[in-house]
């Protein structure tokens, strides 16, 4: 999942596919203005078609589902061609479809259009194949003007000699059919492949808006969540007069929340909500609920940020086991175990911040810890992910994946040991659960992922039928500083200190050869640095620092203030990588939009075609931006992070910012944002927004009696 995983993706032979199935869907919204990224223009001869950049123009005036719609006007000419291509998103998680019979889609014809100048539509496969042609004009139904249509074309129109599977189609393409000669203008919406026929239920009962809170620049409502499949979307209606309303937004059922983003606004905004099902057949509305926005104080800002952050690890949990999914939307029931540890220090900080009361925070332990002990484990260790509802080993990045993983369950302990001290309570239900911890921490067999006694390094994964398959040694300078602490601080099944220095912090040969290898320079390949980046000194650290997830996920419970080695005290080195990160996006080398002293934090995340760790140098920066990296990095640089959560939320928070704070990614370059909220992205907003505000999740962490050994083993200061 993050820079070294990249590495550990090389030895992973398939792709484990998810068992929760999901209709397949080309276009739904574009979460940016302007036009769709996931879609592709051409034209030859006299032929043309509207774009941007060689893609779709996004309407924001017309749309069946709120709020945006594809536009498609042409102009064909003889002996040219014009097409448009809709391409399929991959988003992690969602890799299992249903059957399907048809294509279907919304379409709207502007006045004008001509019944022969309609486009033929075809699907493009997995190597980018075109299946045979339909004729749009012959399944449109009704050739009506100016208002909102559904097509269904059957699947067998495109494929005569036999079926395809749904995960083999790719996108679906429109264009110049062979007598269309005359301008034609279009808008296409939701754009999907669906089975003929579903079970026969309605939806009778509205949805009931339970709250309506206003904030600095939107409105967050919220409603009781929904199980019934029968629910395709909910539906957010807006009225800024108390007498009109209009769509404004959907929303996935698995999401019990929407942030209307609103700007600026003087006066009460009034919503209401259906049902929509999966012929779009909507329910009577909702009661209504209003609001409105008001000016926000610094510390009001940060209480918005983590109180959204941390509804992705309290109202977003998977429901059986209580812990975070690995990113939403995705997979419900693929458990994460390292964004779980990160999450169960998010909801610690609810506590504090009232967002949440320690009983509700009691309750929800109990079911983690519970859920945790009948989970499957290896050698005490728990894999990379789990399936929510029956505990199991999920073996998400291929079939080597099935056993244990320990920097994982470094991050899940580091959250778990937090815990065993907030919750220091005399009552049975506290009492339980700091046992039920104690005992997960004490079966965790570090010495075992030595592989062999004499070994200077731990290992990534260990496999019950393939063993040390993937044999991955962990080597420092990244985000595993947190494994060495911990198997050192084990009581049970400790490693000898000295490996800090062997493994972690080594200085061998094959330890600077594995840093220059990732980070393509021998800048910090001997874990040593000395270098100076944009006046800034960096003791620690491969080439300028990399990724902020490095200063992150270790020191999210990790104290960097008490952690001073031999090289160096981590909160200081820390602190001069996240501003070598933003004085890189103020220079800008590459001249992407958007980067400066309030546009900053380049790390690791989702990305328009994959998960990537971006890091601020030539090499490994693609104009990706990730939200998490600047608000983490917090207690390191206060002021700097303060300018980019304002920029982030005032300036892009109507694509980046939503129910469950800020989704993952933004590229401004080339007209892209993530529709993702990341487990591992979330709650490190919330941690280090509070370490810097209480140092409370730091001071929970530190204060165990096995940290503070494993501190004077080490002779840390």
């Amino acid at each position: 999942m993050r820079l070294i995983i990249v590495t550990l993706f090389l030895f992973v032979s398939s792709i484990a596919r998810s068992q929760h199935k999901h209709d397949k869907v080309f276009f739904e919204n574009s979460l940016m203005d302007s036009h769709y990224y996931y879609s592709k223009v051409e034209y030859t001869g006299g032929c043309w078609i509207k774009n941007t950049q060689g893609k779709l123009p996004v309407s924001e005036h017309q749309f069946f589902t709120p709020g945006n719609s594809l536009e498609l006007l042409y102009q064909p000419s003889e002996g040219g061609t014009w097409k448009a291509s809709v391409l399929h998103h991959n988003i992690r998680g969602i890799d299992a479809f249903n059957e399907a019979d048809y294509l279907s889609f919304w379409l709207y014809i502007k006045s004008g259009t001509e019944k022969a100048s309609l486009p033929v539509v075809s699907l493009l496969l997995d190597d980018m194949r075109e299946s045979q042609h339909a004729n749009l004009v012959d399944f449109v139904q009704s050739f009506d003007l100016d208002s909102w249509n559904q097509v269904r074309i059957p699947l067998t129109t495109f494929f005569t000699e036999g079926t395809v599977p749904v995960a083999q189609i790719n996108g679906v393409q429109f264009s110049k059919g062979a007598a269309s000669e005359n301008e034609g203008h279009l808008y296409i919406d939701q754009i999907e492949l669906i089975p003929g026929m579903r079970a026969a239920v309605v939806l009778t009962t509205p949805p009931q808006l339970t709250s309506a809170k206003g904030y600095e620049r939107h409105i967050d409502l919220t409603w009781k969540k929904e199980s019934n499949p029968a629910i395709k979307y909910i539906k957010v209606y807006r009225s800024t007069d108390g007498k009109n309303y209009q769509p404004v937004g959907i929303q996935l059922p698995q999401i019990s929340g929407y942030s209307d983003f609103v700007g600026t606004h003087e006066g009460r905004i009034g919503y209401k909500l259906t049902f929509v099902d999966h012929e779009y057949r909507e329910t009577e509305f909702s009661n209504v609920l209003t609001a409105s926005t008001r000016p926000m104080t610094d510390d009001e800002l940060l209480d918005m940020i983590q109180e959204s952050n941390f509804r992705y690890y309290w109202e977003g949990a998977e429901t059986n086991s209580g812990l975070a999914l690995e990113n939403i939307p995705g997979n419900p029931t693929m458990v994460a175990t390292g964004a779980s540890g990160f999450g169960i220090m998010a909801i610690i900080a609810g506590v504090k911040r009232g967002f949440i009361t320690r009983d509700q925070a009691v309750q929800r332990f109990l079911k983690i810890t519970d859920f945790l002990l009948k989970a499957d484990r290896f050698h005490g260790a728990f894999p990379h992910f789990l399936d929510g509802t029956t505990g199991k080993v999920v073996p998400f990045f291929g079939s080597r994946d099935n056993g244990g993983d320990l920097v994982e369950t470094s991050f899940l302990m580091q959250g778990l040991l937090t815990a065993k001290q907030f919750f220091n309570g005399s009552n049975k239900n506290e009492t339980q659960i700091r046992g039920a911890i104690t005992k997960l921490w004490n079966e965790v067999e570090w010495d075992w992922y030595r592989k062999t006694p004499d070994s200077d390094f731990l290992y990534w994964h260990w496999s019950p039928d393939q063993e040390w398959i993937i044999n991955h040694k962990l080597i420092g300078w990244n985000e595993v500083m947190i494994t060495y602490f911990l198997a050192i601080a084990s009581p049970t099944h400790g490693v000898p200190a000295s490996m800090y220095y062997t493994g972690w912090a080594s200085q061998s040969a094959e330890a600077a050869k594995y840093r220059a290898d990732w980070g393509k320079t021998t800048e910090g390949a001997t874990y040593t640095n000395g270098n100076t980046y944009y006046g800034i000194p960096l003791a620690v650290g491969v080439s300028n620092g990399g990724p902020l997830f490095f200063i992150h996920y270790s020191f999210l419970g990790l104290n960097p203030h008490l952690i001073t080695d031999k090289y160096t005290n981590y909160f200081e080195n820390n602190r001069n990588i996240a501003l070598i990160n933003q004085r890189y996006c103020i220079e800008n080398p590459k001249n992407y939009r958007g980067y400066g002293d309030d546009f900053w934090g380049l790390t690791a995340s989702d990305g328009p075609e994959h998960y990537a760790a971006n890091e601020p140098n030539e090499r490994g920066d693609e104009g990706k931006m990730t939200p998490t990296g600047a608000l983490a990095s917090f207690p390191y640089t206060p002021e700097a992070s303060m300018r980019a959560l304002k920029n982030y939320y005032r300036n892009y928070g109507k694509y980046l910012y939503g129910y469950y704070g800020f989704r993952d990614a933004i590229n401004l370059d080339i007209n892209w944002c993530s529709p993702i909220y990341m487990g591992l992205n979330q709650a490190p907003i919330v941690v280090m927004i509070e370490n810097y505000r209480s140092k409370l999740l730091w001071d929970l962490f530190m204060s165990n009696p096995e940290v503070e050994r494993a501190r004077e083993a080490l002779g840390f200061k």
